[in-house]
């Protein structure tokens, strides 16, 4: 923390979100293993303070994430849920949980004026409604894969070996 946030901490000033609760923020930043959320927070006064947490790559989706630009973008508008704080201050974040809450609970209240670029993930196509194009390229990506896991395995087997002859 910087000297004015420390003593901001120290005077009681810095609000901290509530783990388990579930916010509304904005997208700052991307990295290879994670997003940066913005979050806003009001203080006593009634003023909002913005705090910054990371989302990590496997907190994005329920399905597997390989680009998180595939999901994100910056100044995107996302729910996010707080599920962990370090004593050092930095927040955890989740989109993944925070969508889970919303579907398992309550109905969400429709808004008047809706923020736009609102994430929601891809859905899957069931294979039957699928084209001869999206199939093939599902067999494509999963023959690729399983291909890749058995050169791993065969790698592994192979180097730990000693050979006779």
């Amino acid at each position: 923390m910087t000297p004015p946030e420390i003593n901001a901490h120290r005077k009681g000033m810095y609000m901290h979100p509530e783990i388990g609760t579930v916010y509304e923020g904005s997208v700052k930043g991307i990295t290879q293993y994670g997003a940066f959320v913005e979050i806003s927070l009001p203080d006593e006064n009634g003023t909002p303070q913005t705090v910054t947490g990371m989302v990590h790559i496997s907190e994005i989706s329920n399905t597997f994430v390989r680009d998180i630009r595939d999901f994100l973008h910056e100044q995107d508008t996302v729910r996010v849920k707080v599920i962990a704080q370090t004593p050092e201050g930095k927040l955890s974040l989740s989109i993944k949980q925070a969508q889970e809450e919303n579907k398992g609970g309550r109905p969400q209240k429709k808004r008047e004026n809706p923020k736009p670029r609102i994430y929601e993930p891809k859905r899957s196509v069931p294979q039957s409604e699928m084209s001869f194009e999206d199939k093939l390229l599902h067999f494509k990506q999963a023959s690729e894969e399983k291909i890749c896991d058995l050169r791993r395995g065969s790698e592994r087997r192979g180097g730990s070996r000693s050979r006779r002859s």
